[in-house]
């Protein structure tokens, strides 16, 4: 099963992340953003983040969870590789995730582009995939 794909949008960046679960369609979901912005290939898994994240629900959950490694790269130049664990949990005030990231370093990498921030157009959380648009 493909990870995640790139779809046409006129302005903005577009995507389906897929998954057999909605953890593993959150991980990808991060992995797809991120390819409008580096090459993916040359980037290693030499750094570990925690990442917590809460929403009121899940399309909340989605983004700000998706926002968070935006904030990652904007203050720690933090660039994600794989989501080594993720749960994803119903609490009373909404949903939680927890994730244990590798990544690395912008350091010498490349930007191919930019997101400059997450929207809630055209989202979708489904069975099988997340859809999501960002603003290049």
């Amino acid at each position: 099963m493909k990870k995640f794909e790139l779809l046409e949008h006129t302005a903005d960046g577009k995507f389906r992340a897929y998954g057999k679960t909605l953890e593993e369609q959150f991980g990808n979901a991060v992995l797809a953003m991120f390819s409008f912005v580096f090459n993916l290939d040359d980037i290693k898994a030499k750094i570990k983040k925690k990442v917590h994240v809460k929403g009121k629900d899940r399309q909340a959950l989605l983004y700000n969870w998706l926002e968070e490694f935006l904030v990652l790269l904007d203050l720690d130049a933090f660039i994600p590789k794989k989501v080594e664990e993720i749960k994803i949990s119903e609490t009373e005030n909404g949903f939680e995730v927890h994730a244990i990231v590798l990544g690395d370093s912008v350091g010498e990498h490349e930007h191919i582009g930019s997101v400059k921030a997450m929207t809630y157009a055209e989202m979708e959380i489904t069975k099988d995939y997340v859809q999501v648009v960002v603003d290049l």
